[in-house]
């Protein structure tokens, strides 16, 4: 699977000269943040170290290349400056922070297993809400001359990067600017920055020692970014969604004491190999030839991490707080799952929700199946299996295994 798309290896070659320097990290984002301070008028320092982390990560990877450096450089300054928005508009409107976010569900599960059907669905509901992929990207007040002027940008530039740098994303997880998409876009940290842009094992050593404390503040971020998408429209229901918060369950409930959780299950046998397929994609704007053992490796550290520490969270949580959704039967006859799904969360199933069901459940035109295998990034079934044993036993009480879907989400 080639990563290196015509257009790549012509900006590479053209922006080769421009970061010979490149091994000063700490002066390109230093200068970035002092960029974004100014326009801002406001600051963040701690903030700005941390991501200052994930740049420097990042810019560390042997495989980077030139056009994955200036990638890296803007995606990380964007959340910088999105977060110094959010704190501008607090400290202009302290009010906002009296916003409720009653009653949030999180969409949680390992990546291909169906995450993203169920949060299409449950987003779809008029009493719902799913944070929009612009809004988190540029989040702000109702304004809807800037909403349409940043949702043109969004939707311009996810048509540049699937156009010329990774065409296969399209296919594999569409995305655009008026869809619900994750939330880890309002999050500063997380373990998501590897999977989008390399192992950067320096950033995951980082992570793995940040108190409970600091993890928390992550989640008081995204919270801080709902309330300001909150604020001013009419109050509904949030539902965000990202596969990675199984790692932060417990730490969730301490910031949404009320969040019900919606854990999607399937076989792992069924998903690795389409995570490592996704993973490769993502890499490739920011890696020559990104190497398949290495995304193998990561893909099952993460996600054995994920489920292991899940598993133990369910424990202490109470059994209310967690509606379990088996792969096969949401994706095989979601007319019937869908209702139940409503009903499980306290929410109200409609006739109109009924009737436009099968439009959400629609995939773009254009997209096409995903083809994968698991063995291309070394790993086999049975070494699967072994890893993700305690997850097993719990997916034989749903009877998720050897199930065949109709919908691929």
């Amino acid at each position: 699977m080639s990563s290196n798309t015509r257009a790549s290896k012509v900006l590479n070659t053209v922006l080769a000269p421009a970061i010979r320097g490149r091994e000063d990290a700490a002066g390109a984002w230093a200068k970035a943040v002092a960029d974004a301070d100014k326009e801002a008028g406001v600051q963040d320092r701690e903030l700005a170290d941390g991501l200052g982390r994930v740049f420097s990560s990042i810019v560390e990877e042997p495989r980077l290349t030139p056009l994955g450096w200036f990638f890296a450089l803007s995606v990380v300054k964007a959340r910088y400056v999105n977060r110094l928005r959010i704190q501008s508009l607090l400290a202009e409107r302290p009010e906002i922070a009296d916003e409720q976010i009653v009653n949030p569900v999180f969409v949680l599960g390992l990546p291909r297993t169906a995450t993203t059907l169920a949060h299409k669905v449950l987003a779809a509901s008029p009493d719902h809400r799913g944070p929009l992929a612009w809004e988190m990207s540029y989040t702000g007040l109702d304004d809807p001359k800037v909403a349409k002027r940043e949702i043109k940008r969004f939707d311009q530039s996810i048509q540049l990067v699937t156009r010329y740098f990774a065409p296969g994303l399209k296919h594999i997880h569409p995305i655009q600017a008026t869809d619900p998409e994750e939330s880890l876009v309002l999050m500063p940290h997380g373990t998501f920055w590897p999977l989008f842009h390399g192992s950067m094992p320096s950033y995951r050593d980082w992570y793995a020692q940040r108190s409970a404390a600091e993890l928390a503040g992550d989640y008081e971020y995204l919270k801080q970014g709902l309330q300001v998408l909150q604020h001013g429209r009419p109050s509904k229901r949030w539902v965000v969604k990202y596969p990675a918060h199984l790692n932060d369950m417990t730490v969730i409930k301490q910031v949404f004491p009320d969040a019900t959780f919606v854990w999607t299950h399937r076989d792992p046998a069924a998903v690795v190999g389409s995570s490592c397929s996704l993973i490769e994609t993502l890499w490739a704007p920011y890696q020559k030839d990104p190497d398949p053992l290495e995304v193998g490796q990561l893909v099952m550290d993460s996600m054995v991490t994920w489920v292991n520490n899940a598993l133990e969270a369910r424990l202490s949580l109470p059994p209310s707080a967690i509606v379990d959704v088996p792969y096969h039967a949401l994706s095989a006859d979601p007319h019937t799952e869908v209702p139940r799904l409503y009903s499980a969360i306290g929410a109200t199933w409609t006739a109109s929700d009924q009737a436009k069901l099968d439009q959400v459940l629609a995939r773009p035109a254009g997209t096409k199946p995903h083809l994968y295998d698991m063995r291309r990034y070394g790993l086999e079934p049975d070494q699967v299996n072994e890893a993700f044993a305690p997850y097993l036993r719990l997916l034989n009480t749903f009877d998720v295994l050897d199930a065949k879907p109709r919908i691929e989400m």
